[in-house]
């Protein structure tokens, strides 16, 4: 009788062996796979162009339209808090931005803009790949003024600038961006060079409108 207990209890425990050897492993969803958030951070160069329309004053004469087109080029830094973006921005650009008036000026004043540069804070709220921002600060330029038969003049004059634009990453390090720029850089004293009353001055204000490409190092 004891053989015969063995013998089932062995058989029963070969048999639940072999039931759990059939048993299929139990399966794991593998997680969803992790995708980073964009980030702005770090020191980037890039080239902008677009297109410049303002006005210029000159005294004693009117006030005319300027326009023109700019390109050139940019470096800047970005630090990234959370959402918020806090960066510092510089560019300089070849300028075409220029204009004439006939009226109280029959030779035809001319007021030309040949270079432009910016050195300006940035702020934005960043939504991953989206980064809108406002930007502003110092302004730089030349302003020149001319008129057949007289010297005229010009000078490097430093103003001021505030905007606001848009910049979306295409891939980790490359973004392109949108931009607005209100830019015044002043006035100067041109007077008898430019056929102006003594002490007289000429003025140059701007609207900005740009695209870029910047690259992330």
């Amino acid at each position: 009788m004891y053989r015969v207990v063995v013998a089932c209890v062995g058989l029963l425990a070969l048999a639940g062996g072999s039931v759990a050897e059939a048993q299929p492993a139990p399966y794991y969803q593998p997680g969803p796979a992790y995708n980073p958030i964009y980030s702005w951070t770090g020191f980037y160069v890039g080239i902008n162009g677009g297109g410049g329309w303002g006005s210029s004053q000159w005294d004693a004469v009117n006030s005319f339209d300027v326009s023109g087109g700019l390109i050139g080029g940019t470096v800047g830094y970005n630090w990234q808090f959370g959402q918020v973006v806090v960066g510092a921005e510089g560019d300089i650009d070849w300028s075409g931005i220029k204009g004439t008036t006939t009226v109280l000026c029959p030779g035809g004043c001319e007021t030309r803009n040949k270079w432009l540069a910016t050195v300006r804070g940035r702020l934005g709220l960043a939504f991953d790949r989206f980064l809108p921002y406002f930007t502003g600060g110092l302004a730089l330029g030349d302003i020149n003024a001319t008129l057949p038969l007289l010297p005229g003049g010009s000078i490097s004059n430093a103003g001021w600038t505030v905007g606001a634009g848009v910049e979306v990453g295409v891939v980790s390090n490359v973004s392109l961006k949108a931009e607005y720029l209100y830019v015044d850089l002043g006035n100067f004293n041109c007077g008898l060079n430019c056929g102006l009353p003594p002490g007289s001055n000429v003025s140059f204000t701007t609207n900005v409108f740009r695209g870029g490409a910047n690259l992330r190092f």
